[in-house]
């Protein structure tokens, strides 16, 4: 009888080239969205450039590039709206057909100024495929809860105006509506679509 419990090489050899075989191909899982199971996003009631009644479950099919901002906003937003719009453009450039397969939504957190025919404009002259949304302070409140998105009137500016203080957040979702993960807008178009690659399929 052999008491030698330890697992001969040939063994550890054969279980080595199972994992391998395992962890590639076209059968393998895909890691878990970092988003999976988050309760972020659902259904709104919101305002495009024409006036027209949009809901979330009007993009179903789609995978959906959700980013709330402000058209009046001096730096951040317009920063990260070009970064979204370049990285798809990017993420095109490598793969027209998932590319084809997202749609980019600007919502606006500050419905005060940003009437649809502002935020319409605001959209299209970074990306004729972007949806710009805005509403009523009541849909834009309720669509800003239901995507986890802060934000709140900032003080009065010298000359007039005012900022509006905002979750600064890039989510992308799933043809079913699901989150997915965030897109790092702050690292640039080329990390935008690194990211897109990786979920899209």
């Amino acid at each position: 009888m052999n008491r030698n419990n330890k697992p001969s090489a040939a063994y550890l050899v054969a279980i080595a080239a199972a994992l391998a075989l395992a962890g590639c191909g076209a059968g393998a899982p895909q890691q878990e969205p970092p988003l999976a199971g988050a309760k972020i996003g659902g259904d709104f009631t919101l305002v495009n450039s024409k006036g027209q009644m949009v809901r979330w479950g009007d993009f179903a099919g789609k995978y959906r590039i959700v980013y709330f901002g402000y058209t009046f906003c001096p730096d951040v937003c317009p920063t990260d709206v070009q970064r979204i719009a370049q990285g798809l453009k990017v993420f095109k450039g490598q793969d027209a057909a998932k590319a084809a397969k997202i749609v980019p939504i600007f919502i606006s957190v500050d419905p005060e100024r940003d009437t649809p025919k502002v935020v319409g404009e605001f959209a299209a002259a970074f990306s004729p495929d972007m949806v710009g949304l805005t509403g009523s302070p009541d849909q834009v409140a309720a669509a800003a809860k239901t995507f986890a998105v802060a934000y709140g009137k900032g003080e009065a500016q010298p000359g007039g105006g005012y900022l509006v203080d905002h979750s600064r957040i890039v989510y992308l979702f799933g043809p079913d509506g699901a989150p997915i993960a965030t897109l790092p807008a702050d690292q640039g178009a080329d990390a935008v679509a690194a990211e897109l690659a990786r979920w899209v399929s």
